[in-house]
């Protein structure tokens, strides 16, 4: 966990506890600097969504860990709607995402952090001089595989999908539970693979309901093609209304 992005604080999060593992993170003076960075982020975070908006586009920023599924969703994605879309990828190291997305005629755009376990609004920014949205109707910003840090940084976008995968187990909800209070949208994932993991659907949506009753919760497979029609409504219904 890196040591200077807040992901430790509960911002808006009314399960406050003290933070007692780290010292530092109840020093007023780290605090201050911390919550400093955030409010930076979150000016640079609105000077995005109003990029975003010039070009009648809606932002969804995608969050999960690592191999839930983000980038085989979007590989998958353009068969099933006609929403033009762009992916803004974030990764440690490597373009392999976006290598894989331009493969399949996806505009995609990476962001190698280095060492940070997350995406940040400046970071977005950055990225944002490289992507034509123009005549499109949507942009992905997929964040670095990790159910903690990317939960505290606003990169301008208008909602947040979070993904779980049935490896995973749906476990992760409760013990990763910033993240879900966040999300606009849970996509379960690799669905096909229920029969193989224990894994309860039932389960997953009473945790989910009990932390964010308003989150939506969409189940997914890959390997299904009837299972993107619901998202593909949900993304339709929350594009952002075009301008004249």
């Amino acid at each position: 966990m890196c040591q200077d992005c807040g992901c430790s604080l509960p911002r808006g999060d009314h399960h406050h506890h003290q933070l007692q593992a780290n010292p530092q993170l109840n020093d007023k003076k780290t605090l201050s600097v911390i919550h400093k960075i955030l409010d930076k982020n979150d000016v640079e975070a609105a000077h995005n969504r109003a990029h975003f908006e010039a070009q009648n586009v809606t932002a969804f920023n995608l969050m999960s860990s690592p191999g839930s599924g983000k980038t085989t969703l979007l590989e998958h994605l353009h068969q099933h709607t006609d929403l033009k879309y762009a992916v803004i990828e974030g990764d440690l190291e490597t373009s392999r995402d976006a290598d894989r997305l331009k493969a399949h005629g996806i505009d995609a755009y990476q962001i190698q952090t280095g060492s940070a376990c997350h995406l940040d609004a400046f970071m977005v920014h950055g990225a944002l001089h490289h992507v034509d949205l123009k005549n499109l109707d949507i942009c992905f910003v997929e964040n670095v595989g990790n159910l903690v840090c990317p939960a505290s940084y606003d990169v301008g976008t208008h909602k947040n999908i979070v993904l779980v995968s049935v490896p995973e187990g749906d476990d992760k909800i409760e013990k990763y539970p910033v993240m879900f209070r966040r999300a606009d949208l849970v996509l379960i994932t690799k669905c096909d693979l229920l029969p193989y993991f224990d894994f309860s659907i039932e389960e997953a949506k009473a945790q989910l309901k009990k932390l964010n009753p308003e989150v939506q919760v969409i189940t997914l497979s890959t390997k299904d093609a009837a299972t993107f029609a619901p998202l593909v409504s949900w993304l339709t219904a929350n594009q952002r209304p075009q301008e004249a």
